[in-house]
């Protein structure tokens, strides 16, 4: 961390920031938080191109999600070590440049190989940009205007996630996928090196911290084993496999390990005592397993639409991200309902407009038009708000005024590696799903033969005939596997409707400042 520290003499000091360089830092920061949480989705809908550029299946290319997403849920508990060992506002700047630096690698991998070890240094350095970034900007805006300073980094949060399927889209489909990584580079060293001057001097608290060893050794352990087994699984025949089934006993040995040391040790990485809370863990549990369904559904959806109906990466962003519009407009408006009405009706209702959209996608068809798919993620959009704004708010109100820094790591690292994992799974059993649909459609075609020999008869060569029977069979047997995961995932929503009354109701108001 030693890299970025400079020498001034008027660190003891120095003023406040105020006027101009109080926003520019504000924005600046923001920025920051709008990076890493854009780089979740960014590459979702180029998986395909970026998977076909590297000479590899989609099925591997979501890897290239998954590896970020796990490394990133790893280093989210270390952030509290970290920035009281160096200071919050040296590890945000150091994160911020090295993210520029990562961002270069990955545009600039040429193998599989080397991009997923690229997005897992990302991850690794992209991890506590989101919640410095909230402490920062909490700590620049003097306390009056605090309001505004959660405001703004709601705002980059919810914004991130929506932008970079369109943008991951346009870049893709225009100047090719290495740039969704390239075009990051400049924002972030130039934001971050801007960042460095206006904070320049500004207090940084340090102090000892003794940092969990061992239980990151086994966190890391376990979690690496389990979305390795996860992401090889379907691949390997699962546990007919030797290397599955040793991936499978590490994991469980390590997650076993880590829960026994981690119950036991003095300062855990993973502060599990927190779930002694019935509130938390009814919110915590809410929040991943609602998340996971709903990221679930922002990978299936690109994914279908480019490798079954046509589309372009450009026009698969669109499809997935314009939820946004209605999110940003409602968000003010369920910030203001949460004071007056109970957190959990609110939480419960948004998860249930969830599946009902999951429902309605269940009637597309091969034929569905862009409008028609488009309207129901559209409406999305209001639900995401109402889930995502209210939850973890209702979870810190849960603990204990300490053990807030603590609750708010573990449920981000919750949710963070839910999402990896439902990556995984949703691509598994969108797999299986594809093939045993395909058999049975084919088992079903007892006029094939008849059919065939008719295309032959109008002139359709054999050969081209077999294709275009076979072609049609698979488009169908995909798009009823994709039908099948989105009430998979509908079932889910539901079951994280009725986690949340696991939660006792909030005594009061919640505080919202602390969603995402």
């Amino acid at each position: 961390m030693t890299a970025i520290t400079m020498a001034n003499p008027a660190a003891e000091t120095a003023r406040p920031l105020t006027g101009s360089p109080l926003i520019a830092a504000a924005l600046l920061i923001g920025l920051g938080n709008f990076l890493v949480v854009l780089d979740t989705t960014i590459a979702n809908v180029s998986v395909p191109t970026i998977a076909g550029s590297l000479g590899v299946s989609s099925t591997q290319g979501t890897w290239v999600i998954t590896s970020y997403a796990v490394a990133e849920a790893i280093t989210v508990p270390l952030t509290g070590w970290l920035a009281r060992r160096f200071g919050a506002q040296q590890v945000f700047l150091t994160c911020y440049i090295a993210f520029a630096l990562v961002s270069l690698l990955c545009g600039l991998s040429s193998s599989l190989g080397m991009l997923l070890g690229c997005r897992v240094l990302l991850g690794l350095v992209g991890g506590p940009i989101m919640p410095l970034s909230q402490m920062l900007l909490l700590r620049v805006f003097p306390k009056e205007k605090a309001t505004f300073a959660t405001v703004l980094w709601a705002m980059t949060t919810l914004i991130g996630p929506v932008a970079g399927p369109i943008l991951g889209g346009i870049i893709c489909d225009s100047i090719g996928w290495s740039w969704i990584f390239f075009i990051k580079v400049p924002i972030a060293a130039g934001g971050g090196l801007a960042l460095l001057y206006l904070l320049r001097g500004q207090p940084d608290p340090k102090g000892a911290a003794k940092v969990d060893k061992v239980g990151l050794g086994l966190l890391v352990l376990w979690v690496g084993a389990l979305q390795i087994m996860l992401d090889e699984g379907r691949n390997k025949d699962w546990f007919a496999s030797t290397e599955i089934c040793v991936l499978g006993v590490i994991a469980v040995i390590g997650f076993l390990a880590f829960l026994i040391w981690e119950l036991t040790e003095d300062n855990p990485i993973v502060d599990l005592r927190i779930f002694r809370h019935r509130g938390f863990v009814g919110a915590a549990s809410t929040y991943a397993v609602g998340f996971g369904a709903f990221f679930a559904s922002i990978v299936i959806l690109p994914l279908w639409l480019q490798t079954n109906m046509g589309y372009t990466a450009t026009w698969a962003g669109y499809a997935t991200g314009i939820m946004g519009i209605l999110a940003v407009a409602c968000a003010p408006l369920v910030g203001k309902a949460v004071q007056r009405v109970d957190a959990r009706l609110i939480i419960c209702l948004g998860i249930l407009w969830l599946a009902a959209v999951m429902v309605w996608r269940m009637s597309f068809t091969p034929d569905v038009t862009f409008l028609q798919m488009a309207l129901p993620t559209l409406l999305t959009g209001p639900a995401m708000v109402m889930f995502f704004v209210p939850v973890t708010g209702l979870a810190m109100a849960s603990v204990n005024h300490d053990e807030q820094a603590n609750a708010a790591g573990l449920s981000n690292f919750m949710r963070t590696l839910a999402g990896a994992f439902a990556t995984s799974l949703v691509q598994t059993g969108w797999s299986n799903a594809a093939r045993h649909n395909q058999t049975e459609l084919a088992g079903a075609m007892h006029n094939g033969q008849a059919t065939l020999n008719a295309m032959v008869a109008h002139g359709t060569p054999h050969d081209t005939a077999v294709t275009m029977l076979s072609g049609l069979v698979e488009s169908q047997s995909v798009t009823l596997a994709t039908l099948n995961m989105f009430a998979d995932i509908a079932i889910c929503f539901v079951i994280a409707a009725g986690i949340i009354w696991l939660a006792p109701k909030p005594q009061g108001p919640i505080d919202t400042s602390g969603a995402h």
